[in-house]
């Protein structure tokens, strides 16, 4: 699969959670294993000793701390511009900035934040958070406002599973579905999660000739058990056509994915009166974002997809995306490209 760089926008990645719930660790475990990817932060400490950036520090590309006083308190999306700015212009091209909110932070305010930017290079990459495990019960019932974060969410990371029996684990996964149906959870500990569910991985990271780490397919695929522990569970299956696909139901499907389906990435080739070209298409849980492309492409092979998840029905997947491909009397005038543009950047809605 080609992800061509270019002017590409960044895209910004919140990682919230309550206090303790293990957004340092995710975040420093992401660094130290990103296979290359060039990942700016912003850290958000609530307090006057900014102990989490001195964690983190001289593991990033580039970073921006704020210390003594809450990020989600901005009065506006000044400050936010202000700080992606700097990260946005650094001199060595960043691939994804992650923004580690306070564990006291609203959510909504810094989803608002980043979506709210005038930053051109910059473009909203979905909110990850992180939930402990052990403390889930006790944190809910003191902080009922809880239920309300994890349904902003794109992806719930539950952290700390080795510390409790696996019926306790299930109870809480349980709990987090009731509270946020519609919200994949990844269940895991020591925050470790890998990078490609969170972000695209650049083109040039898949170059031969570059020294890299391996990719997300070849760790799972390992023989290794070493690597292979990491991601035991996770799945990956791909996706072909070279029809057109019809909008509606595209979009539909990734609102409502199977199974527990954290990543699905590639292009989808709509064939559109006015929209020749293909789409890339990127989600995050359930953050969907779409784009344009003029990446080149084999006539014979249109729509290229890979999905990446647990619990993957591969037939199912296929039967749903086969369902997409254009019928006729489906719309191919500009209607019919509406539920594509809710998700695509810059465009008026």
């Amino acid at each position: 699969m080609v992800h061509a760089r270019g002017n590409d926008a960044i895209p910004v990645v919140l990682v919230g959670g309550f206090l303790g719930a293990g957004k340092t660790t995710l975040l420093n475990h992401l660094l130290r294993n990103n296979r290359g990817i060039k990942i700016g932060v912003v850290v958000n400490d609530f307090g006057s000793i900014n102990i989490d950036s001195m964690m983190v520090a001289g593991q990033v590309d580039s970073m921006v701390t704020l210390g003594n006083g809450c990020l989600c308190c901005a009065v506006d999306a000044d400050e936010m511009d202000a700080m992606l700015d700097t990260l946005a212009g650094a001199p060595s091209r960043l691939d994804v900035i992650v923004v580690e909110a306070s564990g006291l932070a609203e959510p909504r305010n810094l989803i608002r934040m980043v979506l709210a930017s005038n930053n051109p290079a910059i473009t909203y990459g979905g909110l990850v958070t992180v939930v402990d495990a052990v403390e889930f019960f006790s944190t809910r019932s003191a902080h009922p406002e809880i239920e309300q974060h994890l349904r902003l969410a794109d992806l719930l990371v539950l952290n700390k599973t080795d510390r409790l029996a696996q019926h306790d684990i299930d109870a809480v996964t349980a709990e987090l579905r009731r509270c946020a149906p519609d919200i994949p959870v990844q269940a895991t500990d020591h925050g470790r999660v890998d990078a490609e569910l969170l972000f695209d991985v650049p083109e040039y990271l898949d170059d031969p000739s570059v020294a890299r780490q391996l990719s997300f397919d070849e760790i799972l695929y390992a023989a290794d058990d070493h690597h292979a522990h990491l991601h035991v569970g996770y799945s990956t299956t791909t996706f072909e056509t070279c029809e057109p696909m019809d909008p509606r139901r595209f979009v539909e499907v990734l609102e409502n994915p199977t199974g527990e389906v954290y990543r699905l990435k590639g292009f989808v080739l709509f064939g559109i009166d006015g929209y020749p070209g293909r789409y890339e298409v990127s989600t995050v849980g359930t953050h969907i974002r779409m784009k344009r492309t003029e990446v080149e492409f084999a006539d014979a092979v249109g729509t290229q997809l890979v999905v990446i998840g647990t619990k993957i029905d591969d037939e199912l997947i296929e039967v749903r995306l086969l369902d997409c491909v254009r019928r006729p009397g489906d719309a191919t005038d500009e209607s019919a490209m509406m539920p594509v543009h809710r998700y695509v950047p810059g465009i008026a809605r």
